[in-house]
């Protein structure tokens, strides 16, 4: 379908690709992957042809076409469901046309070939992409320009996925989806019957929705089989095994220097000396696979901790206007060392939720207490976008740290990822990644008590996305998390709520558990069948009733044991932050707040393990049944 074939490529003199080669052949689905900065969205402009290679070539199969997310997205008055159709441009040709035509010939076959594209199944195709995006019925008779950026992006990408060409090149598309969208887009990758090429630092994408990795380094690409955890597993087997032919190398260019060494003068060896020589000369240093450095995160944990909730709702209500509220009846609290993760479609509230929790927006009914003492760090896109393009990294500090040294401002800077070189460069000039890093530099910079983190691995690359697993687990602080990404979520929250028809509940299950719920709202239901059932089908029917029976009471102990594992381990942390003694004389109260807490946890693993032994009472009574 696609072949790279010694492509050469460079920006102002530096090399970008060097003789890169590969091939991507039909029905693959790769991913792209590569540190930001390699030149990932490059190769894509190469591809389409906006650029030209300086040698190589690059060959699409003939007649076969590409589809693209365009940067202008549509925004005009026509609404979501004719944009999407107007996409397959040969059966807008052929409707047109069929107006106007009067050969009966002609006529005949304009509507063979209709026939033949699915030009009569296209609304209810369009209708279905659509609403996986996370599109309505209601919404997709909407005008585009009813629509924020974010959500035409989505427009873009349905109007593309229904053009169905050869071969898709798609770049970080799950950046504008949720978790919901992320998962059917998974889903219709994997079941698209075309190729697809895909940069993304999505890890649990790339893992379930591609069949090989394409992995861009050291200005050339390499082919992997199989998804993101598999390509991993290859890496670091290539990794000792060059290392240890890199040793064998070293092992033989001593013996043979030594012996040139000691018998070069010797006429009776100097035949020998001269031969091992040559094969010093003729031997090739091996190409080791070395990981570069990767620039740390460095969030400072709160000096002080505050006594809990940092935040309460009781029984609120948000919204903008009077009479139409967009979440009620909620009754949440945020304690400070509270790890959440936000879920729900866009849309629902997430967003309104977190402006409450931030202060910038007041409860319309009910009561919201923030602790007095609290400070909040903001992660968000439209905070990136806000970062002043004209100014560098360096300046954006001084006006932090206006009294500080120039060493201790760059050492501040140092701590993200920002050296020397990045700390010079206006901001507007920095790569996405760099951007974020230097916002969670500003927004960290008071030591918050709570990070409200919206899509906070947008912009970064798969090691990046782990520095910052790192430091949010390392950070003491509360956090709120919106994310697609679920390998980010399970490794730093511990809590899902749950954002969904018009309020705010606790997520009873993990996120696979959602992902499952996901896929399976995303399936069209199941007719009824139409022959007798077997023995065998009657037996299985009645396991699934059985398991469905007794599913409610076996989730209500692996919730409490979930609950008492939890706060074992909260207990554990606290009893290393006092075994030591002396948070007792250098601070009393916040040894006492500790206290308290340590007194609440172990009272709530008591109240659990009560409650777990009525529940597998209950479960066991049932099961027996």
């Amino acid at each position: 379908m696609l072949h790279i074939n010694d492509l050469t490529y460079r920006i102002e003199g530096r090399p970008l690709f060097e003789q890169a080669t590969i091939a991507i052949s039909q029905g693959m689905k790769m991913g792209f992957v590569g540190r930001n900065g390699t030149g990932k969205s490059t190769l894509f402009r190469l591809i389409k042809g906006e650029i030209s290679p300086d040698d190589g070539s690059i060959n699409l199969r003939k007649g076969a076409k590409f589809g693209v997310v365009d940067q202008e997205v549509p925004s005009g008055s026509e609404s979501l469901m004719i944009t999407v159709l107007a996409a397959d441009e040969e059966r807008t040709a052929l409707l047109l046309e069929a107006e106007t035509a009067v050969d009966p010939n002609r006529i005949a076959e304009i509507h063979t070939r209709l026939s033949d594209i699915g030009a009569y199944s296209a609304e209810a195709r369009a209708g279905m992409i659509l609403s996986g995006l996370g599109f309505s019925s209601e919404a997709q008779q909407k005008p585009c320009s009813d629509f924020s950026g974010g959500w035409r992006m989505r427009v873009a990408l349905a109007a593309m996925l229904f053009a169905s060409p050869d071969l898709l090149l798609l770049d970080e598309p799950t950046n504008y989806l949720d978790v919901e969208g992320a998962v059917w887009l998974e889903t219709h990758i994997k079941s698209y019957p075309g190729t697809a090429f895909i940069i993304s630092h999505d890890r649990d994408f790339l893992n379930r929705a591609v069949t090989h990795i394409a992995h861009l380094r050291n200005r050339k690409l390499f082919a992997y089989s199989g998804g993101y955890e598999s390509f991993q597993k290859q890496m670091r087997e290539q990794q000792r095994l060059s290392m240890a032919l890199r040793d064998k190398q070293e092992d033989e260019r001593r013996r043979l220097e030594a012996f040139v060494t000691r018998f070069r003068a010797q006429a009776n060896k100097a035949k020998q000396a001269q031969s091992r020589v040559k094969r010093l000369e003729k031997m090739k240093p091996i190409a080791t696979i070395i990981d570069d450095p990767i620039p740390a995160i460095d969030i400072p944990s709160p000096e002080r901790s505050l006594s809990p909730p940092i935040v309460r709702f009781d029984d609120v209500t948000l919204g903008y206007e009077e009479g139409n509220p967009i979440l009620q009846r909620l009754d949440q609290r945020i304690d400070p060392d509270d790890r959440i993760g936000l879920l729900g479609k866009n849309g629902e509230g997430k967003s309104t939720f977190a402006k409450a929790i931030m202060g910038l927006l007041e409860a319309q009914e009910g009561h919201i207490k923030r602790h007095r003492k609290m400070v909040i760090g903001y992660f968000a896109q439209h905070e990136i976008d806000a970062i002043n393009t004209r100014q560098s990294a360096y300046d954006h500090v001084v006006e932090l740290m206006p009294d500080a040294t120039e060493a201790q401002r760059r050492a501040r800077l140092a701590r993200f990822g920002l050296g020397a070189e990045k700390a010079e460069t206006k901001a507007g000039d920095l790569s996405g990644g760099e951007k974020a890093r230097l916002l969670f530099s500003l927004i960290s910079f008071h030591a918050p008590h709570l990070l409200v983190l919206d899509e906070p691995a947008n912009h970064l690359d798969m090691d990046s996305r782990a520095e910052l697993i790192k430091a949010l687990n390392d950070y003491d602080g509360a956090i709120l998390v919106i994310s697609h990404d679920r390998n980010l979520l399970e490794s730093v929250v511990d809590r899902l709520w749950l954002v969904d028809k018009g309020t705010v509940k606790t997520f009873e299950g993990s996120l696979e558990d959602y992902r499952q719920l996901q896929i399976e709202k995303s399936r069209p239901p199941k007719k009824a069948p139409t022959a007798p059932e077997n023995d065998k089908t009657a037996h299985r029917k009645q396991a699934a009733l059985e398991r469905e029976r007794l599913f409610p009471l076996k989730k209500v102990c692996e919730d409490l044991e979930a609950n008492i594992e939890i706060a074992r381990q909260k207990i554990a942390k606290i009893d290393a932050t006092l075994g030591d003694g002396e948070i007792f004389t250098s601070d009393p109260r916040k040894a006492q707040i500790i206290l308290d807490m340590r007194r609440e946890l172990e009272d709530d693993i008591i109240n659990d393990e009560e409650a777990w032994l009525i529940a597998l009472d209950k479960y066991e009574t049932a099961s027996n049944t």
